[in-house]
């Protein structure tokens, strides 16, 4: 059977979230944490969306396939359903910087990367003096200059769409740049930080940093408005965007369609993007 998982995490002491020899991940801990619950020598899991190091998640999504007898057998005595004694489990196991919120068997169809259908990340900037509080320093970024978010925002409307984001991405051999871009707004929260709202329906690597990056020189007044198109429009990295730092990023939520879409959104996916829609 296949199980979802959704699990949330401070990433400021991992190497990101893919397992990788000799550094503490996200998926390394999850997996080992998994195997001892379950009591078997290894267990795999696939994520909706691979956070860099330093980022964190709120609503990070997995899915695990295992044998129905072993998540019975892993309840023990336990009267409760398997999933919610494998979610007891897990938190008794995982380190204090990872918690499960949720254990469901999946509905078929359902992949926890390929069925989705967005993804919701937060970025959040303390650009007043009053705004910066040290115990928040782990994912909000303080910023020295006040940010306009109305030059922001502006900015932000010339970003949203369908287009090649190869300006902002880490290119990788084989892979499209080509992203629909959802939503991309600034407003403040009730104590005043300027929170981005960022949905796609994918991202690459470091995409969500560098737009970021690219937006806060137009809020300080470093660059106009139009210079945010400009970049996008040259298709090629710009040593002026700077990526911005990893802890202000929070993975918030991801969406999936309607369990009789699941199968069919998974195939969809996997069908490589290879040009930019009208729109």
């Amino acid at each position: 059977m296949r199980i979802r998982i959704d699990l949330a995490y401070d990433g400021t002491d991992f190497h990101g979230w893919a397992t990788q020899p000799r550094l503490r991940t996200v998926q390394g801990e999850l997996e080992a944490a998994l195997a001892t619950a379950l009591r078997v020598p290894e267990a795999s899991v696939v994520c909706a969306g691979r956070t860099d190091t330093g980022v964190h998640a709120r609503g990070q999504v997995t899915h695990l396939d295992v044998e129905e007898s072993v998540l019975a057998a892993s309840a023990g005595r336990s009267e409760d359903p398997p999933e919610e004694a494998l979610l007891r489990r897990l938190n008794g196991i995982l380190p204090p910087d990872v918690r499960v919120r949720r254990v469901a068997a999946a509905p078929d169809g359902f992949d926890a990367r390929f069925s989705a259908v967005w993804r919701r990340y937060a970025y959040r900037v303390a650009d007043r003096p009053g705004t910066v509080d040290p115990l928040t320093r782990r994912h909000v970024l303080a910023w020295s200059r006040p940010l306009d978010l109305d030059a922001v925002n502006a900015a932000s409307a010339l970003l949203v769409g369908e287009h090649d984001f190869a300006s902002f991405c880490k290119k990788r051999e084989g892979a499209t740049t080509i992203r629909t871009l959802l939503d991309l707004s600034w407003d403040r929260d009730p104590v005043g930080v300027a929170v981005a709202t960022v949905r796609a329906d994918a991202f690459c690597h470091s995409m969500v940093r560098a737009l970021v990056g690219c937006l806060l020189a137009v809020g300080e007044g470093r660059r106009p408005v139009a210079w945010a198109g400009e970049v996008l429009g040259a298709r090629v990295r710009d040593p002026a965007v700077t990526v911005a730092h990893a802890h202000g990023l929070t993975l918030e939520e991801v969406g999936y369609p309607a369990d009789r879409e699941l199968a069919a959104r998974a195939e969809q996916t996997r069908a490589r993007r290879t040009e930019v829609g009208h729109g």
